[in-house]
């Protein structure tokens, strides 16, 4: 049985934990006390040098923390070690890696379009983008085959390309319903279908940390724009109405 080893245990690091620890043997790395919890996914706890040994280690931590714990990884990878990253934005974390890692270890730049709540009982129909790095072909066919196998639509993207398209259809939306939030929006007994979606939009980013929202942004190259141009839409359709 593969080994693998996962360096972070927040809510998507439980949810890799527990869908991973069906197939292979999953150990986990975290300063949190949470042996309980770790073994009820299957997984065991180890020490940070005993996950890194791992022939597979997945870093399941914010963007923000990301190069910090790419420097203390490095030193313990073995030699032909896979490293993947689930973060929501690319450019920044390939570029780390790239940087940090050792050259003797494959990399693969991945991104779950899902999470703990939308993915809590199954990954079927879920979508995870790969940007592959510095894989084995053989190596990336059989992992793009279990992540089909388990009803995951793959999609393939250089971290340019996901980074300009989820600037969008992530960033900006969690800009909407943290605005949204802002803004006081709640149910309403007179409302309408376009307002419940906007509702929607409002829980599905209430789940989810400052710091996660705070990183897409910070750490995405194209959010910003993408941001200004919608602020500055909005503004101008203010301007109109006003006329």
């Amino acid at each position: 049985m593969s080994r693998i080893g996962i360096i972070g245990f927040g809510r998507f690091g439980e949810l890799t934990a527990r869908y991973l620890s069906t197939d292979f043997s999953v150990v986990v790395y975290t300063r949190s006390d949470k042996e309980k919890v770790i073994r009820a996914c299957g997984a065991r706890p180890v020490s940070l040098e005993t996950a890194c040994g791992q022939p597979i280690v997945v870093l399941c931590m914010p963007i923000s923390a990301m190069q910090e714990s790419l420097r203390q990884v490095a030193p313990l990878l073995r030699e032909g070690a896979l490293v993947v990253d689930v973060c929501s934005v690319k450019v920044y974390p390939v570029q780390w890696m790239r940087e940090l890692l050792p050259e003797t270890v494959s990399i693969l730049p991945t991104h779950p379009m899902f999470g703990p709540d939308s993915a809590a009982k199954s990954l079927k129909g879920r979508k995870i983008v790969l940007c592959p790095e510095r894989i084995d072909g053989g190596q990336y066919e059989k992992i793009r085959a279990w992540l089909e196998g388990r009803g995951l639509v793959v999609i393939e993207a250089t971290a340019q390309e996901h980074d300009e398209k989820i600037a969008v259809s992530l960033s900006l939306t969690h800009f909407i319903g943290r605005s949204l939030s802002a803004f006081g929006a709640r149910e309403l007994d007179i409302d309408t279908e376009g307002y419940r979606r906007l509702m929607h939009i409002l829980g599905v980013v209430s789940h989810d940390t400052w710091q996660l929202f705070e990183d897409m942004h910070i750490y995405n190259p194209y959010a910003k724009q993408k941001r200004q141009a919608f602020i500055d839409a909005m503004a101008t359709i203010h301007e109109r109405l006003g006329r």
